[in-house]
């Protein structure tokens, strides 16, 4: 989890992550969102708009951490969506949750 973390805190140094479900929203819909993060506490509503979105759009979404975990990751307060803009930092990241995944059970 923490190789994930860490992935998201160089995708947001280089500029390529966005922030809050409103800004992840226009990401999403732009077609710049290449990975959404959502958190796992993330209010149900979130959740729902994001998930349909990303749905309808194509884009690949996955259900990880906390709120508090993924704000610290990006620099800033709790945060309920982070969506990656970047097709390498994207594909690390994913591949780095599924190994997760995978060994996890």
């Amino acid at each position: 989890m923490n190789k994930i973390f860490g992935m998201i805190g160089l995708a947001k140094r280089a500029g390529k992550v966005s922030t809050g479900s409103f800004i992840c929203l226009k990401a999403i819909r732009s077609g710049r969102a290449k990975l959404v993060i959502i958190a796992g506490d993330a209010s149900e509503n979130t959740k729902k708009s994001i998930c349909d979105s990303c749905s309808y759009y194509k884009v690949k979404l996955i259900e990880f951490s906390d709120m508090g975990s993924l704000g610290h990751a990006t620099g800033g307060g709790d945060r309920a969506v982070v969506s990656v803009n970047d097709n390498n930092f994207a594909k690390a990241i994913l591949d780095i949750f599924i190994s997760c995944e995978t060994e996890k059970g």
